[in-house]
């Protein structure tokens, strides 16, 4: 049996990465999928791979640090499906590629909060009213190995202890937390997952750096990096009845690096 059948999921950064990843696992296993993405082509091309397997999709546009666009996509979810029983949040970015080079840092550390905390906080903001609605749901946060540990001493450049991207995943795990307590009575249960280095188009500028991914695959136990399906899986998991008795988790997925 499909062990998301039924289910609706909505899914925030479905275009690439470990959104992409997500989206197109949870629709094999059954989900009715929201592809949310701030490119149009990017979430169209998500949902025309999963009809073409078959699977059950719409595209959503929008950027997850505007309220009125949060709410767009969780109404896109419902609107084509009757209910929204999941949400990913899976956007996200970094200081690398957050705003045009050479910004005012004061620029890119609000990008990089705005999107990866305050993304988290909107798009769960407008889908709990939907969840509560039809007795419950999961929220599934993807923050980082980051949001649990420092940046390794060289890897963010200099001034990397003013990176935003660490203090915005932290902030990610305990919104889990604190949102998890809250809402445990009503049936909706909130994890995060704290993916270590995975080769997605957000890691390029590393992975394309055989020296760096020489580094990071060292930093890892396993010796390697993650793969997006990787993640996905862990996400299907806490999507899933099979974690019923699991929130307010942070998960690490990381080849063993924080438990060093």
């Amino acid at each position: 049996m499909m062990r998301l059948q039924g289910k609706v999921a909505l899914v925030t950064g479905g275009g690439s990465g470990i959104g992409r990843a997500t989206a197109t696992l949870f629709a094999a296993e059954g989900a009715r999928v929201a592809v949310a993405d701030n490119r149009e082509s990017a979430a169209q091309g998500v949902v025309d791979e999963i009809t073409d397997a078959e699977g059950q999709a719409v595209a959503t546009v929008g950027d997850v640090s505007s309220s009125d666009d949060a709410r767009k996509m969780v109404q896109a979810a419902v609107e084509a499906y009757g209910r929204l029983d999941i949400l990913v949040n899976s956007a996200g970015l970094a200081e690398r590629n957050a705003v045009e080079p050479g910004a005012p840092h004061e620029k890119i550390w609000d990008r990089v909060i705005d999107v990866n905390l305050k993304g988290t906080y909107l798009c769960a903001w407008h889908a709990v009213p939907e969840m509560k609605r039809t007795g419950g749901g999961a929220i599934v946060n993807i923050a980082s190995i980051i949001g649990l540990v420092g940046h390794l001493k060289g890897m963010s450049g200099p001034g990397a202890g003013f990176n935003a991207y660490a203090p915005s995943k932290g902030g990610v795990v305990n919104f889990t937390r604190n949102l998890a307590i809250d809402l445990a009575l009503d049936n909706i249960r909130v994890n995060c997952i704290c993916p270590g280095y995975t080769r997605t188009p957000l890691t390029r500028p590393l992975t394309d750096d055989e020296d760096a991914v020489k580094f990071l695959e060292g930093r890892h136990p396993m010796g390697r990096l993650g793969r997006p399906e990787e993640i996905a899986y862990a996400a299907l998991f806490l999507a899933s009845d099979e974690a019923s008795f699991i929130t307010g988790a942070p998960l690490p997925v990381d080849g063993g690096y924080t438990a060093q």
